[in-house]
């Protein structure tokens, strides 16, 4: 009998056991977000992006408007992070 060696398989447990549920929610929170990812996708660069940038670089929108989706790297970003996590994935 070997406690030692059942304390440290049991820490290997735990551990494994929380980073699993960890992934599944992240998971499932990711699954959720997937028609954001392609609305997103189809709204870089499409008239409405285009118009939308064009009224905030005049002065159009209000000042305390959130825009971060206005700048092309915000997206652009987001979409290459989502695709290098869908090739882990695989």
């Amino acid at each position: 009998m070997d406690i030692e060696r059942i304390k440290q398989m049991e820490q290997r447990l735990e551990r494994a056991t929380a980073a699993v549920e960890a992934l599944e929610a992240a998971i499932e929170q990711y699954k959720a977000v997937r028609e954001d990812i392609a609305s997103l996708d189809a709204y870089l660069g499409s008239p409405e992006w285009r118009a939308d940038r064009d009224d905030d670089e005049v002065g159009r929108l209000p000042k305390e408007l959130k825009r971060g989706v206005l700048s092309e790297d915000a997206i652009w970003n987001l979409l290459e992070r989502h695709r290098e996590l869908q090739k882990q994935m695989l």
